[in-house]
């Protein structure tokens, strides 16, 4: 009886050894992670609106970014990327025109771009840009010739024809270069996030219900924004509030009132995703204000707002199948 009792509980000690093994499989299956994703023009450096660095640093804590594609790095004392980067203890990529935060371990770098290790089993890309800002088309379409831009004598232009040729030419050759790069990289379903101040509004902004009520001029199928969904991205902030009447999300510029002539509000600065069952599942503004931010941070050190994006990702097949056939000690025996 002893003994058939002992043979009993070692039968059921193996039922427990193995049953965690089990549940840790089912969980592999369906883990998600998550990644924020952050595009934040600092202007001129961080600290050209009289802030110390520190403050640009806490915009991004504030924003509880991973990821941050920044803008801008030059200040009138240097490159601040390094500096940034030692600041929140992250590590960090730069190539001429931008530079790429993260606390995530980079395990590639690419022309204008990373890949990160988000998770053991998920990996995904990150690309940062910054486009020319001129000619800027709404200014032209507006009559605006700020004194500090820098092509402050670009002709005027009054349709929507002479936008899309003008942005084309501006921008045209860089958006289609990086689109070449990401088209060329070996997983067709990694994660791939754009992000940046493009410099050129949407396509989903400037739309005949935007002209109609008198936000935007006329209607403007702005060829960047078309470019990147043909490509297969997803703009984030529409993705998650589709009405552009609604929920304009303007980031451009803090400095300026809506109403001042000298400038007009604008979306100009963009998170873009794309990848095999990603989901954006929230996106705000950081600015100055309440007003016009989700989050805000006083005093504010830029003149562009940042856009900030929250993406679940699920786990790749390779984990589900590791854990589920991973031996079990003393199992076989």
């Amino acid at each position: 009886m002893m003994k058939k009792t002992f043979c009993t509980i070692k039968s059921i000690g193996i039922l427990f050894a193995l049953g965690p093994v089990f549940v840790t499989s089912l969980h592999a299956q369906t883990e998600e992670s998550s990644v924020t994703v952050m595009s934040y023009n600092i202007h001129r450096g961080g600290t050209m609106l009289g802030q110390p660095l520190s403050q640009t640093v806490k915009v991004i804590q504030e924003a509880k970014a991973d990821v941050v594609g920044v803008q801008e790095l030059q200040s009138p004392s240097g490159v601040n990327a390094k500096k940034l980067a030692q600041l929140l203890g992250w590590n960090y990529y730069k190539d001429h025109l931008s530079c790429i935060l993260t606390r995530f371990e980079i395990v590639d770098r690419r022309d204008g771009g990373i890949k990160i290790r988000l998770t053991l089993d998920q990996e995904a890309y990150v690309f940062s840009l910054h486009l020319p800002s001129g000619p800027y088309q709404p200014y032209q379409l507006l009559s605006i010739r700020p004194t500090w831009h820098k092509n402050w004598n670009n002709p005027f232009i009054k349709t929507e024809a002479e936008a899309i040729v003008g942005a084309r030419k501006a921008r045209g050759g860089e958006i289609s270069s990086l689109l070449r790069q990401i088209r060329s990289l070996p997983d067709k379903e990694a994660p791939v996030f754009v992000v940046g101040d493009f410099n050129e509004p949407s396509h989903l902004d400037w739309t005949e219900k935007a002209a109609k009520s008198g936000r935007h001029p006329l209607k403007v199928a702005y060829p960047t924004s078309q470019e990147m969904a043909k490509a297969g991205f997803d703009d984030a902030w529409r993705t998650i509030y589709p009405d552009e009447m609604k929920k304009p999300g303007f980031t451009w510029s803090p400095l300026t009132k809506a109403d001042d002539p000298k400038d007009h509000h604008d979306r100009i600065d963009f998170v873009y995703f794309r990848g095999k069952d990603i989901e954006v599942t929230d996106v705000k503004i950081v600015g100055e204000n309440k007003e016009n931010a989700d989050i805000a941070v006083t005093p504010y050190p830029s003149d562009h707002r940042a856009v900030v994006a929250t993406f679940t990702l699920p786990s790749t097949p390779t984990l589900k199948k590791t854990a589920a056939n991973k031996p079990v000690a003393g199992e076989g025996k």
